[in-house]
């Protein structure tokens, strides 16, 4: 292991996307001080403290803190992520936005400009939401803002839409020149910047004895099998035998090699948690400018991540967004005719439409078994709130998905660099960081 972080240094392209990205992270985390003008930052830390293990609680993690600074970088990436998917979703319901999606190279551009463009509005909505709820938001009958009005909306509505659009930015410039993928970095940092606070609160608590040693060790011992389990799943494949015909072209005989068609478990990643989460966030956002409704009240502690009503919700969304998701991203009969185009054919099938059905009924099956899995991540870590609500937010299932599937992939491309130029990888030439077979 210290001998391949050493071949890391020896890679100068290598080298260079690495400090390229890790300075770019710095400059992410310190734009996370810099507070939206006119709001008193000490007193927003307060009102945060008081709704941890609440959405919003979740939603500070996911931010890197930002939310509990108020910062110019509040709403983070989210709405980028919330524009990518419902572009993906509308590029199956509108017949340009397909068109361009099959254009290669320009169509994705042209969708990429789009994305941008449904970043600045969701973020001027959502900024907007945010700059009415600072100036409700008080803590023992102080106000967060120093001076409410017409004025400090607009400007923290503009502050916060140039902070979205340069966190932006800095996400595309790591994908471009960088290690990884950009964005989920970001959210990976942000992420990770909160792990030795909540660590910290857990040593005080183990010390003030509000944890007993054998819950510590319960908590622990927790910790490690779920990421144990999410690496499992993360990596496991369906692969599907090809048999690829032989042709004969002039004088020369092409094909007649057999391969495999991957299918990872868990196709949707961990897009179906960050969009049911982002869903659910709304209804909880909108029930704060009505305090005094007992219907609101009502409804507001129901949509706490401790509740049952919550969790079911929660776990139905995360599973019909990962069959949805899925379908969206993956035609089975676009991957039959390619594969019946060139000449490839599973062994035991007939090409074209009962390809197509057999690898739609294993897609079917891995799907099931993915939500299933992220529903169950998700889900039991609130559980553990229920039974420890002193605990901090940062071991939920959603940011522990985010950080374990970054994590895998951006070592996975450090390891293709090396391998690229004859360096053993993290695991060794015979041991390499690569997809686990699922019998599935």
């Amino acid at each position: 292991m210290t001998a391949s972080f050493a071949n890391i240094g020896k890679v100068p392209e290598l080298r260079q996307r690495i400090l390229f990205t890790l300075a770019l992270l710095a400059v992410y985390r310190l734009g996370i001080f810099i507070t939206v003008p006119g709001v008193d930052r000490g007193l927003m830390q307060k009102v945060l403290e008081e709704q941890q293990g609440t959405l919003f609680g979740m939603f500070n993690v996911f931010v890197g803190g930002a939310l509990e600074q108020a910062s110019v970088f509040s709403l983070g990436i989210m709405p980028y992520i919330s524009s990518s998917i419902i572009l993906q979703l509308l590029t199956v319901v509108v017949p340009t936005l397909e068109r361009l999606s099959k254009e290669g190279e320009q169509g994705r551009k042209k969708i990429t400009q789009y994305t941008r463009y449904g970043t600045i509005l969701l973020s001027v909505i959502q900024g907007t939401v945010i700059a009415q709820n600072l100036e409700v938001a008080n803590y023992q009958g102080q106000s967060v803002v120093i001076s409410p009005g017409l004025g400090f909306k607009i400007i923290t509505v503009l502050s916060l839409t140039a902070g979205t659009a340069f966190i932006m930015w800095l996400g595309e410039q790591i994908t471009e020149r960088g290690i990884g993928n950009g964005m989920s970095l970001i959210i990976f940092a942000g992420i990770i910047a909160g792990l030795p606070g909540g660590l910290m609160q857990v040593v005080q608590m183990a010390q003030a004895e509000t944890l007993q040693p054998i819950e510590l060790l319960i908590i622990g011992a927790l910790i490690v099998v779920a990421i144990a389990f999410v690496v499992f799943v993360e990596r496991g494949q369906r692969r599907i035998p090809v048999q690829y015909s032989k042709r004969v072209v002039g004088r020369k005989q092409y094909g007649g090699q057999s391969t495999h068609l991957p299918l990872k478990v868990n196709t949707a990643n961990v897009i179906p948690p960050i969009f049911a989460s982002s869903l659910l966030l709304f209804p909880a956002t909108l029930m704060q400018f009505f305090p005094d409704s007992e219907i609101m009240q009502s409804a507001q502690g129901m949509l706490q991540p401790t509740e049952w009503a919550y969790n079911i919700v929660y776990g139905a969304m995360i599973i019909f967004f990962t069959f949805f998701y899925t379908s969206v991203i993956f035609n089975p009969v676009d991957v039959a005719d390619n594969l019946k185009k060139f000449g490839g054919y599973v062994p035991g099938i007939r090409p074209g439409k009962r390809t197509a059905e057999y690898i739609e009924r294993v897609l079917t099956r891995l799907t099931t078994g993915a939500a299933l899995y992220l529903a169950l991540v998700c889900i039991l870590p609130n559980g553990l709130l229920r039974i420890f609500p002193s605990l901090p937010f940062y071991f939920g299932g959603t940011g522990l998905l985010i950080v374990v599937g970054v994590a895998l992939d951006t070592v996975q491309q450090i390891e293709s660099h090396l391998i690229t130029r004859s360096y053993e990888g993290f695991s060794g030439t015979t041991n390499r960081i690569r997809s686990r077979r699922s019998p599935a």
